[in-house]
């Protein structure tokens, strides 16, 4: 009897903490090969847990780099998204990659960003062509010197806050997107669309090439978000197709994130 209460007590446990913290969840219905299961967002992913280290040789042009960098707004950003990450770059090709940051879009050494950030973890969008590579690099060197969107990382930092009751645990994903959708129209509607933060900059050259990362509007997206569209994860934005995980360039875990989360 006292196990089954110490059970039912853990499941109750496990159950609010899954409330309270509002990760993105889906239900897989069952197969011929598994039951049914019910998948939650994950921010873990590191070598030795699904995860393993890769030099720049394995970079391909295009490729998205998603890091995080023992600062005060770093952590500001991890702590308010829940994730080990709180930087999106796109690599260019070349040992260079190009960056939405304070000061404005800019193009840089690949070799300094692994030199300064905690971590440094490398995606690949699945089917992008050389012809696409070639409107990637030319639109990205082109916005170098575009001021930085501060408005829109204004904006964002309620809203990802507030669209977590959109995420509550087995809201269907048709529901949670809509919920989504309406309240960025709301709250983001001031943004601006021709300055970038660093993750919205990364989905517009996609969008410029035209291979689009996901059908929601750039400023929408976090570096959060882009790290729950890889493959395996449970987004909280619809991506038009997985990212593909290629290995990590840099890990220091960060005290805060070892553990997982949403």
């Amino acid at each position: 009897m006292r196990a089954a209460l110490r059970a039912a007590a853990l499941v109750a446990v496990a159950g609010a903490a899954l409330l309270l913290s509002a990760c993105a969840t889906r239900v897989d219905l069952p197969s011929k090969d598994s039951g049914l299961r019910l998948r939650v967002q994950s921010s873990v992913i590191a070598p030795g847990n699904g995860g393993e280290l890769i030099t720049a040789s394995a970079l391909e042009p295009g490729d998205i780099l998603l890091s995080s960098i023992a600062t005060v707004n770093s952590f500001g950003i991890r702590l308010g998204t829940f994730s080990p990450v709180s930087h999106a770059l796109l690599y260019l090709g070349d040992g260079l990659i190009a960056e939405a940051v304070g000061t404005g879009v800019r193009a840089r050494p690949l070799a300094d960003v692994v030199a300064e950030e905690q971590m440094v973890v490398a995606f690949r969008v699945p089917g992008l062509d050389d012809a696409g590579v070639a409107k990637l690099r030319t639109w990205a060197n082109s916005q170098v010197g575009t001021r930085y969107n501060t408005t829109g990382v204004l904006l964002n930092a309620p809203f990802v806050l507030n669209r977590r009751l959109c995420e509550l645990p087995l809201i269907p994903s048709s529901v949670s997107n809509f919920c989504i959708s309406g309240m960025a129209m709301v709250q983001l509607g001031a943004s601006r669309d021709d300055q970038f933060f660093c993750s919205q900059f990364v989905l517009e050259a996609y969008r410029q090439a035209g291979l689009p990362i996901t059908a929601a509007d750039p400023r929408w997206v976090s570096p959060a978000d882009l790290l729950h569209m890889r493959e395996g994860d449970v987004p909280s934005i619809a991506a038009t197709q997985p990212l593909r995980y290629i290995g990590h360039l840099k890990y220091n875990a960060p005290p805060l994130l070892a553990a997982d989360g949403p």
